[in-house]
């Protein structure tokens, strides 16, 4: 940091002075002038004056040296001589001084250029301070959701430290991609989620483990989802090991999953080097909830999907329930549906907002009995996939015949089989 100008007198001095300083701490000349004022009128009252006097500091490029006035109201009767003056005193001062009008004494000491420099030194490197951090606020506080581009300064087992356009910030280890590899000069992108003013300065929350993050690359490597025509309705992440996302085409001419992933998987793949190799699962959104639950816990199949409760509500005792499906699959496909460590399913919870249980299929009319019974009505249940029946029997399919899409079928009273 340049020092405080030293010679506060020497006009040149000053201004050059001024000048580095702004240039050096990126802030406004004005905040700078207004804390040299603070920090001369502070330096007077301490050494010529007393605290309750109004004290006006006054800068000009035409003055050698600061001015110092002091402040007084002309009054018929002065009560306090800090702050007020006699209209006989006042007319030596301002020879048309009447009572009510304000008095501007000069009061600058002698040769009070050198000692006003060094005794407010300390105010002003706090002002600059001061200054600089509400500078630094002003320019990121706009700028929350974004995407910034940062570059590794230090590495440390906690946390690692970055620089962003200038300012130092710290990447808590919880924000990091667990797994991904830190050195010095490694440049990535950070998704910065919130900015705040503490007595420390401006903090930037910046992460690298946020499911923003994976939303922002793909508006970025994605033309499509950048200009309206494909857009992201739903994000599920798991960092540094997978990520699902649903998109719906706003132009019936483009096909969503196809812009995303690009041509030979070019644009997916640029996003997912950008975040250390994670898997990244494009699937296509659906305002049909059954629809969207099915696809969302791909690459399994689901054989059928009980809504039991399509909306959050607040139950008797005021406890919130949250909605929930029951996905019945095959014995072959639970482990697929559940995924490691329970994460597919678990992203799919996510994706969709439903609460979702996985039961085998052959559980399926046990429990849409017991749902019946509750709700002292029918159950309606979507069958998607339901297994062929045993072999002789209408429903199974003959051997060599090619499959046909399965479709989505309601059942309201007896369990449906898939037909032929």
């Amino acid at each position: 940091m340049a020092q405080p100008f030293p010679h506060l007198y020497m006009r040149a001095s000053f201004i050059a002075a001024i000048n580095q300083l702004c240039s050096e701490r990126n802030v406004k000349p004005d905040d700078v002038l207004e804390a040299v004022r603070q920090a001369i009128a502070t330096a007077y009252r301490k050494d010529f004056g007393n605290k309750e006097q109004e004290i006006r500091v006054v800068l000009r490029e035409d003055q050698d040296m600061p001015t110092v006035l002091l402040i007084k109201e002309v009054v018929d009767d002065v009560l306090n001589e800090n702050f007020e003056i006699s209209v006989k005193d006042a007319k030596r001062v301002k020879p048309d001084a009447e009572i009510g009008d304000e008095i501007e004494i000069d009061v600058t000491p002698v040769g009070y250029g050198r000692i006003a420099a060094q005794a407010a030194k300390q105010v002003i490197i706090q002002k600059l301070q001061e200054s600089e951090k509400k500078s630094l606020f002003e320019m990121f506080k706009d700028r929350e959701n974004e995407l910034l581009t940062a570059n590794v300064t230090k590495v440390e087992p906690n946390w690692v430290t970055l620089e962003v356009e200038g300012m130092t910030v710290s990447l808590p280890w919880k924000e990091q991609i667990p797994g991904e590899h830190y050195y010095t000069g490694k440049r990535l992108r950070v998704y910065l989620d919130k900015v705040e003013l503490t007595g420390k300065g401006p903090q930037l929350r910046i992460s690298r483990t946020h499911s923003n993050l994976v939303k922002k690359l793909l508006e970025l490597e994605i033309p499509e989802i950048r200009n309206g025509d494909v857009q992201i309705m739903a994000i599920a992440r798991d960092a540094g090991m997978r990520s699902k996302v649903a998109v719906k085409s706003n132009d019936p001419r483009i096909d969503p999953i196809g812009a995303c992933v690009g041509q030979k998987g070019v644009r997916i793949q640029a996003v997912m080097e950008e975040i250390n190799g994670e898997r990244v699962d494009m699937i296509e959104w659906s305002d049909d909830p059954i629809k969207l639950i099915s696809t969302a816990l791909q690459p399994a199949s689901i054989s059928a999907v009980i809504i039991v409760n399509a909306e959050s509500h607040a139950d008797e005792d005021g406890r919130l329930v949250k909605k929930r499906a029951a996905v019945f699959v095959e014995e072959a496909q639970r482990p697929m549906a559940i995924g490691k460590k329970g994460q597919n399913i678990r992203l799919a919870t996510q994706l969709t907002g439903f609460e979702l249980d996985m039961y085998n299929y052959e559980e399926l009319p046990a429990f849409k009995a017991k749902l019946a019974e509750l709700r002292g009505e029918e159950v309606a249940v979507a069958v998607l996939n339901a297994p062929a029946e045993e072999e002789g029997q209408e429903g199974k399919k003959a051997k060599g015949e090619e499959e046909e899409q399965p479709t989505i079928e309601e059942a309201s009273g007896e369990e449906k089989k898939e037909a032929a």
